[in-house]
């Protein structure tokens, strides 16, 4: 990866909250900071997609770190109902992501108490910066912005361990249930490859959990940068080159518990572990 850690410009974002949604997040930020679970979502949900990410922004300007990559993932079939919207967005700190070698283990902290998980996905890096506008990308236009395709695992963690089970709204304000980003192996010419070529896999603790070939790099990855630039662009934010774009789980959400270690596979390109440890208190 070039440029292992590009900062993406979210957290300059301004925000301007009712004084009932500046509660929530600081309240979702101290739970965070502190590693100290929730039962609930801390407030009222925010009832649009607009009030969810000015909570999720609210936050990351709270946030001790810059965002530096993006998960994208999809919102379940009531919310994409109720919201007309097929997926969301979170964003990935720079003190969360690492790059590991081939057949490493990399450890990670997750929420105890809270909702923890592994997610294979691709991520893709942007080879030049993206700036807010009203451009219409075509898709070949799309893959001309991504200089590399790496296949990572996405850790999801929350200190509520309610988290999806309260839906979007509940996600997208807590920077979208990320927990940070293992950088793996570089899927080489991925804009040629198709699904015989692909497979990805998740195992914990010895237990295969998940398989898939997935569908064409170019095809669903494509179609989650698609929507994180036009989301970006109607909150004013700039994608930076070199940031990382992690476009959503290949074989599923797959729980994990404090100590677990999770082996993530590429196929032919390659695999690393994760270990996972309780989230501490941040000082």
């Amino acid at each position: 990866m070039e440029n292992k850690v590009a900062i993406a410009n979210a957290a300059d974002v301004r925000t301007s909250l009712s004084v009932p949604d500046e509660e929530v997040s600081r309240r979702l930020v101290a739970a965070r900071l502190s590693a100290r679970p929730m039962a609930d979502f801390p407030g009222r949900l925010p009832t649009t997609l607009e009030q969810a990410y000015a909570v999720q922004s609210a936050s990351a300007n709270r946030w001790p770190d810059k965002v530096a990559a993006w998960k994208i993932g999809k919102l379940s079939a009531p919310d994409r109902e109720r919201f007309k919207a097929e997926r969301l967005a979170g964003p990935i700190f720079k003190s969360t992501i690492r790059t590991a070698s081939p057949g490493a283990c990399e450890a990670m902290a997750i929420y105890e108490g809270g909702f923890a998980a592994i997610e294979a996905e691709y991520a893709l890096e942007l080879g030049c910066a993206v700036l807010p506008s009203d451009k219409n990308y075509s898709d070949e236009e799309l893959a001309d912005l991504v200089r590399a395709v790496y296949g990572v695992a996405e850790i999801a963690s929350s200190p509520m361990a309610l988290v999806n089970e309260l839906g979007a709204m509940s996600v997208i304000s807590d920077f979208g249930a990320n927990a940070g980003l293992v950088v793996g192996p570089k899927i080489s010419g991925w804009r040629s490859l198709g699904p015989e070529s692909l497979f990805a896999s998740v195992a914990v603790d010895d237990f295969t959990v998940g398989e898939a070939n997935p569908e064409p790099i170019e095809r669903n990855a494509l179609q989650a940068l698609r929507f994180l630039i036009g989301l970006s662009a109607s909150r004013g934010i700039a994608l930076a080159e070199g940031a990382l774009v992690s476009t959503g789980a290949l074989t599923g959400v797959h729980e994990v518990q404090a100590r677990s270690t999770a082996h993530v596979g590429f196929g032919s390109f390659g695999s690393f572990e994760v270990k996972f440890q309780p989230a501490a208190p941040k000082q």
